[in-house]
């Protein structure tokens, strides 16, 4: 039976799974990171406790991830309840001062995340595949940046006009909730694409679980400038106008490497792809841990935001074609080595915390896990080639 009739159009499907992605990362998992700073000014949070929000917030990431692997729920429902999720946690961090209760919310967030994201490639990827667009994945994934500069544009805002912690929590879950009322709809109805994965193929070849060790170091990696970087740029720059640009720039370099993705891997493996990817990534790991000023934080907000999505495509499209995997489970498997890989970062800085250059420390550890990474995906890569 044909199923052109019921399939959402390739454009719809790619604006709801932008949209979707954009909330759920952008809000449901980054939104601390623009907001951190303005919560240690008005709310005397340490950037220990910032680094434990965090962590709830990547622990709650993995679990959601896993969750998917083992049940695979059905793609519309899982974005649907996950973007509810993350707009009624978002909306309560403003609404409460109680800590334990923000480490809740944040890992029931950071759950929600992992749904949208997972239930997202498994809905919109075979419709745009369908219609023959599958090349607009890149649109989707988009939604991560756009998301991510949305946010630190309403941190930006609240550093200038002062309106608070709160009120910026309060502002991104009415924002997360506006999306969600959205897309309910185009979502209900789902695909009649069959994305389940047939039993003989719910198995990963050994070089996926390769590849995902270094998708996990990948993680690790590039988590302690997307955790902290507005926070250390407010320590060292006064006026919110210039340190609030950061998330805003690692935002827009984030949407706009989707875009330019097949461009810049064009006639390269992705494998090859996402390491000279992480060389890249690496510098702006380092660069501000060895000196810091507006310059280094833009080229590290640069590097970072520029080259993390190219990273996670690459990856997601090297387990694909390694294992011959179904989606779901790829991606799913790829997000959960991802999670614990970044749960590990926050954690770093708040043992860290006592030190004075607990930052530094931390990314000088980063950086030397990209390496370490990449020369894994190098030796790897000698073996895997076909003879």
């Amino acid at each position: 039976m044909s199923t052109k009739n019921t399939n959402p159009s390739a454009l719809a499907a790619a604006s709801v799974g932008l949209a979707a992605l954009a909330s759920a990362m952008g809000i449901g998992r980054f939104s601390l990171t623009p907001i951190l700073p303005l919560m240690q000014q008005d709310a005397g949070l340490s950037l220990t406790v910032g680094g434990w929000l965090a962590t709830a917030n990547y622990v709650g990431y993995l679990l959601g991830a896993i969750s998917c692997v083992a049940f695979s729920p059905p793609a519309g429902p899982a974005i649907r309840w996950g973007l509810l999720s993350v707009a009624v946690t978002t909306l309560w961090m403003g609404l409460s001062d109680w800590q334990p209760l923000w480490m809740g919310l944040r890992f029931v967030s950071g759950a929600a995340s992992a749904f949208v994201l997972i239930g997202t490639s498994a809905w919109a990827m075979p419709i745009l595949r369908s219609h023959g667009r599958e090349q607009w994945s890149g649109h989707v994934f988009s939604g991560v940046g756009i998301g991510i500069a949305i946010a630190g544009l309403f941190g930006l805002s609240a550093g200038i006009e002062v309106w608070g912690s709160r009120g910026t929590w309060i502002a991104l879950g009415a924002v997360a909730m506006t999306l969600a009322f959205v897309l309910w709809r185009p979502l209900a109805t789902g695909s009649t694409v069959d994305t389940a994965a047939a039993p003989g193929l719910r198995t990963l070849s050994r070089p996926v679980i390769v590849v995902a060790a270094c998708y996990a170091a990948f993680g690790f990696g590039y988590i302690i400038p997307a955790t902290f970087l507005p926070a250390l740029a407010s320590d060292y720059i006064h006026d919110p106008a210039m340190f609030g640009l950061v998330w805003p720039v690692f935002g827009a370099a984030a949407a706009l490497s989707t875009f330019g993705s097949a461009w810049l891997g064009r006639g390269l493996a992705p494998r090859q792809l996402w390491m000279r990817a992480k060389w890249v990534l690496a510098a702006g790991v380092l660069a501000p841990a060895l000196v810091i000023n507006l310059a280094t934080l833009l080229f590290s907000a640069v590097c970072v935001g520029g080259t993390f999505m190219i990273i996670t495509m690459a990856g997601i499209r090297e387990a694909l074609r390694l294992g011959g995997a179904p989606a779901p489970l790829a991606v799913g498997v790829m997000t959960a080595a991802f999670g614990a890989g970044q749960i590990v970062g926050p954690l770093t800085v708040s043992m860290l915390g006592r030190s004075g250059h607990a930052f530094a420390l931390a990314s000088g550890i980063a950086a030397l896990g990209l390496v370490a990474g990449n020369c894994g995906l190098l030796f790897f890569a000698r073996e895997a080639e076909p003879v």
